[in-house]
């Protein structure tokens, strides 16, 4: 398993954090998300690590960037 930590910027509410752990829990082999809109980070549960391109276009596709 690894857990990675990510910030996303934009994100204001729990509508932001429902869209962006929706589009990033749909990566595969992910198992958990855990989004804190008042860092912004999120917190990514998968088998292997993930590419940061794949979670850079989750989170775009949310309507959010991921920051680098």
């Amino acid at each position: 398993m690894a857990e990675t930590t990510y910030t996303v910027e934009g994100m204001t509410c729990g509508h932001c954090a429902t869209s962006v752990r929706e589009e990033v829990s749909g990566l595969d082999g992910v198992h958990q998300v855990d989004v804190d809109v008042e860092s912004g980070r999120v917190t990514v549960t998968s088998d292997a690590p993930l590419t940061t391109d794949a979670v850079a276009a989750a989170v775009t596709e949310a309507g959010y960037r991921l920051v680098a």
